[in-house]
């Protein structure tokens, strides 16, 4: 019989999170890669007696097999590759500084700026980022063998045997990955369409969520390959025109849901069937058993299903008339000018590059003032702990914490039983797939498994034993304690303008996509400029809403990461995240009207169109201006029977939300 806690021992709702593991499959070739690629370098070096070179490789292999999480395989190359030459740049100067006290001090604080405000620019640079810096700790913490060269070769030989491994399957497998994709997305809008017209509707705003993740992911994948080839290559055109052409079933959905009808089975049936065909790469006569609708809605998603039907079937796409729903990108160069000017240009890639500068500064004179071990796990804590894009500093201080002592206790056992040599190798086969098996469930099951790996290769160049477990304990709670204070606690960087306004950007931007959908803004309108009576394109219609749902999605899940800090953070988020529901909903709505218009209902007029993007605007101001919810006006009124009626009543609620209570 289970027992509950007594009211006074209750754990916090934020600590409960924190310590929640996460739900994910195993991926069981990138264990297998993991495995091979860590345990191959160290046998190597055994067996012709250079084990410090083989302890080096895999520890270069450990970095790849972090970064080793896409599916397509070119996304491999990018995020594996990209970082390794940074870390070999990294450990580079890492060694020129070795021994040097406060010249060491100065350029790790340095390479700390530039790592945290490259850091800033996306998942590939984040990595990079932090290869760049972790690298250069280690090597100005730990004395290398060999010539200046020869630890950024190893390391890198490391990380890049974790690539060849994860290639070797592409001559087979090309484009398996996308394909997959792609048909993962039709399965999720099979799911969502099973919960149109449920009631209550959480089931399906957690579809939505996984339709826009999809969806997101699909497009990535796929765009990513498109702006190398240059629409050459009618696999990739072919899969973007799928991607396309579930849009319309995507955009009926709202308005299924909202009509509270439940959608025949074989509505949902005829969607996964698609996915098949588009996961096999069917293109032959499909047989579609559809029921024959019975009003505006159901009009809408046979429409939609049987023009899906005809792109999945299609043996060949023209490349001309694929528009990309979320604006194809740009060359490299451009996007590499742009990333640049917007790295030297952004106070958020300064702020936190001084952020994790002043933190590495402070651990690299305390390391080499105080008594205190000199140990390079100061910094290399500090670097994983301060990551702006992997969750909030608070709770991966505490996993970090609590991940190493349960690390350390499985490294005790390692370095005190299993004699140093050739067992070393059968635990490193056997610890080294923990990393890709725990990594998805939390930072703290990550650093409990990266934490006796690591410990074991540095044994291996300084040859400590256990030795080094209580150093490294209390190296990493200085380490936490130092992002705490200086880089969490003493900077002003509040929870309303990490996230807040990013929230009412979002409900502006909603705005103008609410004049958009019934033709009264500007046709080319990326950032909600007016123009009224222009129609729009409905390419640039379902970019603003791709975008829109694509940083809804950003914002729910800062949120969520807010979630996990204390008072006050914690409790302005759970505040304020219902709004982002919200206007989620406003989004759903206002789609939901432009296809029933689209399929038969009468136009709003001009003056409903503007009440409503006006009271938008109001609210977005009003979440702007305030951290905490404010009483704002709700005076939406309509006639009843016009199609905008739900969305002035989500509009109403998300105004209600907003207010006190």
């Amino acid at each position: 019989m289970s027992r509950e806690f007594p009211i006074g021992l209750t754990p916090p709702d934020w600590l409960v999170r924190n310590l929640q593991p996460q739900q994910a499959p195993l991926n069981w070739p990138a264990i297998a890669r993991a495995a091979v690629a860590m345990s191959l370098p160290f046998t190597i070096g055994l067996a012709v007696g250079q084990t410090a070179y083989g302890a080096l490789a895999s520890m270069g292999a450990l970095s790849g097999v972090i970064g080793d999480t896409a599916d397509a395989y070119r996304m491999r190359i990018l995020n594996i590759a990209i970082p390794q030459l940074f870390g070999a740049l990294g450990v580079t100067l890492g060694s020129a500084v070795y021994g040097h006290g406060w010249y060491a001090v100065t350029a790790l604080t340095g390479i700390a700026l530039v790592s945290g405000m490259i850091s800033t620019i996306g998942a590939v640079a984040s990595v990079s980022g932090l290869l760049l810096l972790l690298n250069s700790v280690i090597g100005a913490g730990l004395p290398l063998p060999g010539a200046w060269w020869l630890a950024p070769a190893l390391m890198s030989g490391g990380g890049l045997l974790v690539l060849l491994l994860a290639l070797l399957a592409w001559p087979l497998r090309s484009g398996i990955p996308e394909r997959s994709a792609v048909a993962n997305t039709y399965r999720t809008v099979a799911d969502l369409l099973a919960t149109c017209g449920d009631d209550p509707t959480a089931g399906y705003d957690a579809a939505r969520q996984a339709v826009t993740q999809s969806l997101n992911q699909s497009y990535d994948l796929v765009l990513a390959r498109r702006a190398r080839h240059h629409g050459s290559s009618p696999e990739l055109t072919r899969l973007l025109a799928q991607l396309n052409a579930i849009t319309p079933v995507v955009e009926a959905a709202p308005a299924v849901h909202q009509s509270g009808e439940p959608l025949p089975p074989e509505i949902r049936e005829a969607v996964r069937h698609l996915a098949h065909a588009v996961e096999t790469g069917y293109t032959g006569p499909i047989g579609l058993d559809l029921p024959t609708p019975t009003g505006e809605t159901t009009r809408a998603v046979d429409h939609a299903l049987r023009h899906a039907a005809e792109v999945v079937t299609a043996p060949d796409v023209d490349p001309r008339g694929i528009d990309d729903r979320l604006g194809r990108p740009a060359a490299l160069r451009i996007r590499t000018a742009r990333a640049a000017r917007n790295v030297l240009l952004s106070s958020g890639s300064w702020r936190y590059g001084l952020r994790l500068a002043v933190c590495i500064g402070l651990a690299q004179v305390l390391v080499s003032s105080l008594p205190v071990p000199r140990s390079y796990w100061v910094a290399l804590t500090i670097t994983f702990v301060l990551k702006p894009d992997f969750g909030s500093v608070f709770s991966r201080a505490l996993l970090r914490a609590l991940g190493t002592v349960a690390g350390l206790v499985i490294a005790a056992a390692v370095l005190s039983v299993v004699p140093r040599g050739w067992w070393d190798v059968l635990v490193l086969l056997l610890l080294a797939p923990l990393i890709p098996a725990l990594t998805p469930r939390g930072y703290g099951y990550q650093t409990m498994a990266i934490t006796p790996v690591i410990l074991l290769l540095s044994d291996v160049l300084n040859h400590q034993g256990t030795a080094l477990l209580l150093p490294r304990l209390v190296d990493s709670l200085i380490g936490c304690g130092i992002a705490l204070v200086a880089g969490y606690l003493l900077w002003p960087e509040s929870w309303h303008t990490r996230v807040g306004d990013r929230l009412a950007e979002a409900v502006a931007d909603t705005a103008a996509y609410v004049e958009s959908a019934f033709g009264t803004s500007d046709a080319g309108t990326d950032t909600g400029t007016v123009a009224a009576g222009t129609e729009v394109d409905p390419a640039a219609r379902a970019r603003m809403r791709r975008r829109l749902y694509r940083d809804l999605s950003v914002i729910r899940t800062e949120f969520q990461r807010a979630l996990t800090e204390p008072p006050p953070t914690g409790r302005l988020a759970a505040g304020w995240l219902p709004l982002v529901v919200a206007v989620e909903r406003i989004v759903d709505a206002t789609t939901a009207a432009r296809v029933r218009v689209k399929h038969g209902a009468p136009s709003p007029s001009p003056a409903e169109v503007t009440q409503v993007a006006l009271q938008l605007r109001e609210l977005s101001e009003g979440v702007r201006e305030s951290e905490v919810l404010v009483e704002v006006r709700t005076d939406l009124t309509g006639p009843a029977e016009s199609v905008l009626e739900p969305l002035r009543q989500e509009v109403a609620a998300a105004r209600a939300i907003a207010s006190p209570h």
